[in-house]
């Protein structure tokens, strides 16, 4: 029996002509390639850098129930990330969610009508949780908080004015990037063919023009059809796409600057009614902070960066919040996404919907854009549905709401998976690979003849990053250099001084699988 198809960089390998070929390789675009693989299509999907390259590695790393867009009245959208929400966190992708309690406290910038509106939004958030079938053993209902029970799960939260809290569930992700290779990867095993660094340089309904971006190799592919899902780049791709960015930062802190924080906390924004700053505890001991909505004007860049204004910004709202202040020393790394939005001639971006659209260009491309993180599946789905009907396809009907990503399990059965991991380098392998762990390790055991002691140890001090998944990001990830590694099959390049430690490591997992005589 032949093994699963992995990830590969560059053109080697690349079929002369598919059903469908996937331009991009965010979110978006794995959950196309991933969706039309499952209905019995022949893919290619590529994207010009590596997978989570742009958007879907720089969120928040939440899975939204909708609760801000019920606020602003758009209950389509509500109700559609409500669903989205509940099919990643109970079906498709158990491992790499877990239920997160947020808190918005209610302190003496909070009037009483403002309290009472909060915790009407969060309750009105689990009518929406119930209309999705989401269970209350994975989103428990919302409540109000005291203050003693407030200052137990945020204790560096202002005492001064503190009346308590309301306290709410919503989704996290293990990491967006590692969501993003998990679907890539689940597409790969059901046939999809995956590059990474292959550039397009020209695309229509019929074709492809591609550049392997590491040898300077050019391949035309023939195919049926063409889905964009380049994001913010789409236009490059169909040039009657209108896009009108915004720009999303966060900054990254080290857990002990606020410690003992155990929920996230919604910081209200001076002046606004229902807009917040996040601060959310990570699963490896960090915070992130954010996020900004400031528009992004002029060429769209590979990589956006945070002006000093978002941070500070950030910096002063959870300050009113906390009792410690924030310093511009505290923050260790800081990041930037680019929010692909319609262009609606709104004047403000945070006023545009991010209710997703389908556009078929007159050459035959379709592009899929806007939406956001959460309903990525359902964003595929509506792109595949009009790529097939355009270009006449037979495929079978859309199967991805039932049908779990690569290492998913129900909750319980991967909470006992880490109960009984031997080493905390067993655990970490179980919480970011579900069951595909034993894999992981194994992959790694047989390319390096290594023993588990160092390939579970942490790569560096204060880094929990392992041996073991790295040389897994080359063998079955895709992962062509260092960056790939570090940026995203791992997200140790969000601060850059770990980066630094970490590049010794990441060399050796390459220099390893290079050498080894494993044939995988």
């Amino acid at each position: 029996m032949n093994a699963p198809r992995t990830i590969t960089p560059g053109l080697s390998g690349v079929p002369d002509s598919v059903d469908v070929v996937v331009v991009g390789l965010g979110v978006t675009g794995a959950g196309v390639a991933l969706d039309a693989a499952s209905r019995g299509l022949s893919v290619l999907a590529v994207d010009a850098f590596d997978l989570a390259w742009g958007t879907s590695r720089f969120s928040s790393k939440l899975v939204h129930g909708g609760l801000r867009y019920l606020a602003s009245g758009q209950v389509g959208i509500a109700h559609e990330s409500a669903v989205e929400r509940g099919i990643l966190m109970e079906t498709t992708a158990p491992h790499l969610t877990r239920p997160l309690p947020t808190i918005v406290p209610l302190a003496a910038g909070v009037t009483r009508p403002m309290g009472l509106l909060t915790r009407a939004g969060l309750f009105g958030g689990d009518l929406l949780r119930r209309a999705a079938g989401t269970s209350a053993d994975t989103l428990p209902k919302p409540r109000r908080l005291t203050a003693a029970e407030t200052r137990r799960l945020a204790p560096t939260l202002r005492a001064d004015g503190l009346r308590g809290a309301v306290l709410g569930w919503d989704g996290q992700l293990e990491d967006d990037a590692r969501l993003v290779t998990t679907i890539a990867r689940t597409a790969a095993a059901r046939g999809a063919a995956v590059h990474t660094h292959a550039r397009v340089l020209a695309a229509a309904g019929t074709s492809v023009e591609l550049r392997d971006e590491l040898t300077g190799e050019t391949r035309t592919v023939r195919t049926r059809t063409v889905i964009n899902a380049a994001g913010v780049w789409a236009g490059d791709v169909a040039g009657d796409i209108r896009l009108r960015p915004s720009r999303g930062t966060h900054v990254v802190l080290r857990g002990d600057v606020l410690p003992g924080l155990n929920v996230a906390v919604f910081a209200p924004i001076p002046g606004e009614r229902n807009r917040y700053v996040l601060v959310l505890p990570q699963p490896d001991g960090q915070i992130y902070v954010g996020l900004t909505d400031e528009p992004a004007d002029g060429p769209v860049p590979d990589v956006a960066e945070p002006t000093e204004v978002e941070i500070g910004f950030l910096l002063d709202v959870v300050a009113a919040s906390f009792s410690r202040p924030l310093r511009r020393s505290d923050v260790v790394g800081a990041f930037a996404g680019l929010r692909p939005l319609l262009d609606t001639g709104d004047d403000a971006t945070a006023d545009l919907s991010r209710k997703h659209a389908v556009l078929t260009s007159p050459d035959g491309v379709v592009t899929i854009v806007g939406g956001k993180l959460t309903t990525y599946r359902r964003m595929a789905e509506d792109a595949v549905d009009a790529a097939v009907a355009h270009a006449g396809l037979y495929a079978g009907p859309c199967v991805t709401a039932t049908l779990p990503l690569a290492g998913a399990a129900p909750r319980v059965q991967l909470a006992e998976l880490i109960e009984r991991a031997e080493t905390p380098g067993h655990a970490r392998l179980a919480r970011r690979f579900g069951t595909d762990a034993a894999l992981v390790l194994d992959t790694a055991r047989t390319v390096t003849g290594l023993p588990d002691e160092d390939l579970l140890a942490p790569i560096a001090e204060s880094i929990p990053v392992t041996l073991a998944e790295l040389v897994f990001g080359v063998t079955h990830e895709g992962a062509a250099d260092v960056a790939d590694l570090l940026d995203r099959r791992t997200r140790v390049g969000l601060v850059p001084a770990d980066r630094a430690l970490a590049v010794p490591a990441a060399e050796r997992a390459l220099e390893l699988v290079q050498e080894s005589p494993v044939d995988r």
